[in-house]
C-alpha cells in the first residue's frame, strides 16, 4: 500500500501540475501574450475561457478512459493519461505568441488546452481506483486520500516555479519566455511519472470481475444516472471554492487591488501546503465517522466562509487574504479527502472507472469552468470587496449541500445493520460494494 499510494500520490501531482500551471498563466499573463486585441478585462475573461475549456474535456476523458478503465484495467489509464496531459502541457509552451503567428495562436492554445483537459479526465479516475480496489476496507478513505494529496502538490509545484521564475525575471522577460519554463518542465515530470507507475500491479477487484460490461458509460446512464448527477452537483462547491481561491483571486488581487504576484503566489501557495498536511487527517476522519458527514460538515462550512473569505481578501493585506484562503480551502478538503474513497463506493466494481470518474469530472465543469469568468465578471462590477462572488460562491454551496443530503453513507460497516436505498439502484447494506 505505501507504494501503490505514493505512486499515484505522484502521478496525480505531476498531472494536476500541468492543469493548475496553465491557471496561474491564465490569470497572470495568456490575455495580454493571446489577446492583445482585446481590452484588459475581455483579454482575462478570454484567457479564463481557454482554461474553461480544460474542465469541459474532462467529463469526455472520464468517458473514454473510464471505457478503457472498466474494459481493459486500471493500470493503462495512468500510462496513457499521464503521456497526453505531459506532452499537451510542454507544446503549450511552444506556442508562440498572437504577435507572432496571429489568429492561430489562442486557436492552438485551446485545442492544448482540450487535450490537457482529456487527459487529466482519465487520471483521477485511475489513480484513485487503483489505489482503493488495493486499500483494507476499515482504511480505504485513508490511502485514497494520497492520491487526492496529488493536486496539493502540483500545485505548490506549478506556482513555485512560476514564483520563483515572476520573483527573478523582469517582467518583460517573464512575458517573453519565463512563463513557458513551468510547461517546458511537464516533459521531465512526465517521464519521471511514468518509471514510476510501469511496476505497479493491476486492481485485485478489476481482475475478479467476470462479466465485464461492455459499454460502460451507457450502463452508468442506464442504471445509475440520478446518482452521477447528485455526485456532480455535490462536487461542484469544491470545485468553485478551490479555483476562486487559487486562479481568480490571483488575476483579483494582481490587477484590481495592485497586489504584487510574488506576495499573491506567496499567501495561495501557504494554504494549499496546509490543505495538502491536512488531507490524511480528514481521511482518517472519514474512516472513523463516515464519508457522508464529512462531506456534509465541508459543504456547509463553504457556504458560511465564502462572505468573509471575499471581505478579507478585499483587504489587500497579505495575513488577511492568506487567513481567508486557508479557511476555504479546510472547509474544501473536509470533502475532498474522504472523496476518493466515497465515489468508488457508490459503483459496482464493472462501471466504477467510468462512472466515478464521470461524476466527479462533471463537478468540475458545473463548479471550476464558469467559476474564474463569472467570478471575474462579477468582481468588475462591485466595489473593492466583491460581494457578489461570495454570494455566487454561497449559493453554490447550498446546492451541493442539497446533493450530498440526497447521497447514501457508503462506509464499510457490519453486514448486520439494516439495508438503505441507493440513488440509482435497489436497496443494499451499508457496506460498500467494494466488499
Amino acid at each position: 500500500m505505501p507504494r501503490l499510494a505514493a505512486a499515484s500520490l505522484a502521478g496525480t501531482a505531476i498531472e494536476f501540475y500541468d492543469f493548475f500551471v496553465y491557471g496561474t498563466a491564465a490569470a497572470l499573463v495568456l490575455g495580454p501574450l493571446f489577446f492583445p486585441t482585446f481590452s484588459p478585462l475581455a483579454g482575462t475573461l478570454a484567457a479564463f475561457g481557454t482554461f474553461a475549456v480544460g474542465f469541459v474535456a474532462r467529463p469526455l476523458g472520464s468517458v473514454l478512459f473510464g471505457h478503457l478503465g472498466d474494459r481493459r484495467g486500471r493500470r493503462p489509464v495512468l500510462v496513457v493519461s499521464l503521456l497526453l496531459t505531459g506532452a499537451s502541457t510542454v507544446a503549450v509552451g511552444c506556442v508562440p505568441a498572437y504577435g507572432t503567428i496571429g489568429a492561430a495562436a489562442p486557436v492552438l492554445l485551446l485545442l492544448l488546452r482540450f487535450l490537457q483537459g482529456l487527459g487529466l479526465g482519465g487520471e483521477w479516475g485511475g489513480a484513485v481506483l487503483l489505489t482503493a480496489e488495493h486499500a483494507p476496507a476499515e482504511r480505504r478513505a485513508l490511502w485514497s486520500s494520497f492520491p487526492q494529496v496529488g493536486p496539493a502538490v502540483g500545485f505548490v509545484l506549478a506556482n513555485g516555479v512560476m514564483l520563483a521564475l515572476s520573483a527573478a525575471l523582469p517582467d518583460d522577460r517573464f512575458a517573453q519566455w519565463g512563463w513557458r519554463v513551468p510547461f517546458w518542465a511537464a516533459g521531465a515530470l512526465a517521464l519521471a511519472g511514468l518509471w514510476l507507475r510501469a511496476s505497479l500491479p493491476e486492481s485485485p477487484r478489476f481482475l475478479e470481475i467476470d462479466d465485464h460490461a461492455r459499454l460502460p458509460l451507457a450502463e452508468v446512464v442506464r442504471c445509475h444516472g440520478r446518482l452521477v448527477l447528485l455526485t456532480a452537483g455535490a462536487l461542484a462547491v469544491g470545485y468553485a471554492v478551490f479555483y476562486a481561491v487559487t486562479t481568480w483571486s490571483l488575476a483579483y488581487a494582481t490587477g484590481r487591488l495592485g497586489v504584487s504576484r510574488t506576495v499573491m503566489l506567496s499567501c495561495v501557495m501557504a494554504a494549499v501546503v496546509v490543505k495538502g498536511a491536512l488531507t490524511p487527517v480528514m481521511a482518517l476522519l472519514g474512516d472513523r465517522y463516515g464519508r457522508r458527514p464529512l462531506c456534509l460538515a465541508g459543504c456547509a462550512g463553504c457556504a458560511l466562509w465564502m462572505l468573509p473569505m471575499v471581505a478579507l481578501l478585499g483587504t489587500g493585506e497579505p495575513l488577511l487574504m492568506f487567513l481567508g484562503i486557508l479557511g476555504a480551502l479546510i472547509a474544501f478538503i473536509t470533502m475532498f479527502a474522504v472523496i476518493a474513497a466515497y465515489l468508488p463506493e457508490l459503483y459496482e466494481a464493472r462501471v466504477r472507472c467510468t462512472g466515478a470518474a464521470v461524476g466527479y469530472n462533471l463537478g468540475g465543469v458545473l463548479g471550476g469552468a464558469l467559476t474564474p469568468i463569472v467570478a471575474t465578471a462579477l468582481a468588475e462590477h462591485g466595489g473593492r470587496v466583491p460581494w457578489g462572488v461570495g454570494a455566487y460562491l454561497t449559493g453554490i454551496a447550498l446546492v451541493s449541500l442539497v446533493c450530498f443530503a440526497l447521497l447514501p453513507e457508503t462506509r464499510p460497516a457490519p453486514a448486520a445493520e439494516p439495508a438503505t436505498g441507493t440513488p440509482g439502484g435497489p436497496a443494499r447494506s451499508r457496506t460498500s460494494p467494494m466488499g
